[in-house]
């Protein structure tokens, strides 16, 4: 059965929505309270064109949070687990943020634009109110909006190229989540290498909202000669290489190290809202972890249901979101894995809509090993 989506104010549209429309985009979702292009109708070639050439996204659902003012570095320090004090200007960071209770609420890139200015690059949740709540309670001396500033993705291996043409060969220096500030065309832009994939890539994120359809013209035309096209962040690809989507992949109690994230939490740097939430659950040891699972059968398509996993009739798992991997050449999943079940190597069945698979439990990302 097919389904339409009915466009409304309630829900933002991009400042690229145009291009993308006039680009043939066939599907979208909702993501921050805006709609989201996920597909143009080519699920192979957009995969194709990610692994093998290069792929623009508009990505502007990837909404800012600005933090501005005297306490905006107290504040950015405050919300995150991950220290930022030693942030320089022009430097992001993955961050997870978490509540009181450790909980996992979002996994952003957090930048620092100037000394007292910092965005936050949030993934799906209204973390916005969470840090205007967190700054008001605290009587803090800080000025929290969402500026006016949207990503828009260059990825894959040919997405270098397509911005040195674009920008000049300076970029090809940016290191990994480091951002610029420059203007393309007179539009203002802060060029970083970044993006939701492990392909390689840039974001252009767009200061001026009115130039959407302009700057989407300008990087189709500069990828040109590398034959770029339209896509979105790419299901199959996230899936291959690990990459943790929020909500997706996790529950509402998920905490950072249950969700891969440990390496990004600094338990011993300042105090952060969670610390000594997470600490006790250092030491309690998780309940579950995003692991991956390779599994066997007919290819399955890109799912969006949550299926059982089990280990002699008892459930000890779930699938988050599975897929057929054109590079691994076989069925794929994300998964939440019950301890101590978690383990790679450790055999499991996968409970599909068409019967139980074997399947085997994987470290991430996934590897042809």
């Amino acid at each position: 059965m097919n389904y339409g989506i009915a466009f409304g104010t309630r829900v933002r549209k991009s400042p690229f929505f145009d291009a993308t429309a006039a680009a043939g985009v066939t599907h979208f979702s909702t993501y921050n309270h805006m709609y989201m292009p996920v597909s143009y109708g080519d699920a192979r070639g957009e995969y194709e064109r990610l692994m093998n050439g290069v792929s623009m996204w508009d990505v502007a659902v990837q909404r800012q949070i600005e933090l501005n003012g005297p306490d905006a570095s107290e504040l950015a320090n405050l919300v995150s687990a991950r220290d930022l004090s030693t942030s320089k200007v022009g430097q992001g960071r993955y961050t997870p943020i978490t509540d009181h209770q450790g909980r996992l609420l979002n996994d952003p890139v957090t930048l620092r634009v100037s000394e007292n200015q910092w965005w936050i690059s949030i993934a799906d949740n209204d973390t916005l109110q969470w840090c205007r709540a967190i700054a008001g309670e605290r009587d803090m001396d800080v000025q929290v909006s969402e500026p006016d500033v949207s990503p828009l993705a260059v990825q894959g291996p040919l997405a270098e190229d397509t911005v040195a043409s674009l920008c000049g060969d300076w970029i090809r220096d940016i290191k990994f989540f480091w951002y610029h500030e420059t203007t393309i065309e007179g539009i203002p832009v802060h060029v970083g290498r970044a993006g939701w994939s492990r392909q390689g890539g840039f974001e252009l994120y767009l200061a001026d909202g009115s130039k959407g359809t302009e700057l989407w013209n300008l990087v189709a035309e500069a990828g040109k000669p590398f034959d770029i096209g339209p896509g979105a962040p790419n299901y199959i690809e996230r899936i291959e290489s690990g990459l943790l989507s929020l909500r997706a992949d996790t529950e509402d109690d998920t905490d950072p190290f249950e969700a891969g994230l440990e390496r990004y939490v600094d338990l011993d740097a300042l105090d952060f809202i969670g610390r000594d939430a997470l600490i006790k659950k250092r030491e309690v040891g998780m309940r579950y972890q995003f692991v991956g699972v390779k599994f066997d059968g007919e290819p399955v398509g890109t799912n969006a249901d949550i299926w059982p996993i089990t280990i002699d009739d008892e459930p000890v798992g779930q699938i988050r979101a599975a897929c057929y991997s054109p590079k691994f050449k076989s069925n794929i999943a994300t998964s939440l894995m019950n301890v101590p079940h978690n383990s790679p190597g450790t055999t499991v069945v996968v409970q599909t809509p068409s019967g139980p698979e074997h399947g085997v439990v994987c470290s991430l990302p996934f590897s042809s090993e």
